[in-house]
């Protein structure tokens, strides 16, 4: 059925959830997961997480003893939030722009007429909010994500103090979205902040991988706590490979860092002289 949505969604991405939900049982034959992509992990109980085509993501909330039923379970709560998502309720609209102001400016210190400035915080939550007018609130979580992992991973405030606009910033990431160099980008980072602070990775993640149970046992989107969680894996395996090889051969400095698999080196010695992953080029 999850498939099936999608599917259609594919062909006419204009249809209501009512036209949708009514042809998802109807659909038979032939067909395969080309659209979605699940994952598996085993442990205490079965876990699996299903991420869709724009890339939210979503896992089973209930305590599975096999993998065919954490896939279910998986596909039921993504299947579920897909068609929440198409209603009408659901949409950015100027109406909805305006509430989410008010509303973000009474929980903190700013008045409403700071939305006008892109200069502020507000501002520059209301310059993405316009931006996305029209389309949905998965939608717009799913491009918040990326700046929600560029604000953990320190990289906004480096171009901050870059002095690259605020606009100029959301502008670029908006149009390249999350990609492999950037996650090797971060998991980079992470390994520099390692080497100066031994242990650091494992902490973080750690609270990274509780994060992602607790989300996914309330059955909330949770792309941004699962990908922390890979990025930080991938730093801590290559910590480990860093280490092993500094404690088990000798060879040169340069050496040692050709065995890295990933996209740039760190700066060993000051985390300020490291260029921010993917800085725009504007």
């Amino acid at each position: 059925m999850l498939h099936n949505f999608w599917e259609q969604k594919q062909v006419n991405p204009t249809s209501s959830s009512s036209a949708l939900s009514e042809n998802l049982l109807s659909e038979s034959g032939c067909r395969t997961d080309r659209l979605l992509l699940y994952e598996s992990s085993s442990g205490s109980s079965c876990v699996c997480y299903v991420t869709l085509p724009g890339g939210s993501c979503f896992g089973n909330y209930k305590v599975c003893h096999t993998q065919a039923e954490a896939r279910r379970d998986a596909a039921r709560v993504a299947l579920m939030n897909s068609l929440v998502n198409e209603l009408p309720c659901r949409q950015i609209t100027s109406q909805f722009i305006t509430q989410s102001l008010q509303q973000a400016a009474s929980d903190s210190t700013m008045s409403v007429e700071d939305a006008s400035n892109s200069d502020t915080s507000l501002g520059t939550y209301s310059l993405l909010l316009h931006s996305y007018i029209g389309k949905t609130m998965l939608q717009f979580q799913e491009m918040m994500t990326i700046f929600q992992l560029l604000h953990w991973n320190g990289t906004l405030k480096a171009l901050r103090d870059k002095r690259y606009s605020r606009q100029s910033v959301i502008s670029y990431y908006s149009q390249k979205g999350l990609n492999e160099y950037m996650r090797s980008s971060m998991a980079l980072d992470w390994l520099g902040r390692e080497q100066r602070s031994p242990g650091r990775i494992e902490v973080e993640l750690h609270l990274a991988r509780r994060e992602l149970v607790s989300t996914r046992r309330r059955g909330q989107e949770l792309r941004f706590y699962k990908e922390k969680t890979e990025i930080l894996s991938l730093a801590l395996s290559q910590a480990y490979v860093h280490h092993t090889l500094r404690i088990d051969q000798e060879p040169s400095h340069n050496n040692k860092q050709e065995h890295l698999p990933l996209y740039r080196l760190c700066n060993h010695d000051s985390e300020h002289n490291t260029s921010p992953p993917c800085s725009p080029s504007l």
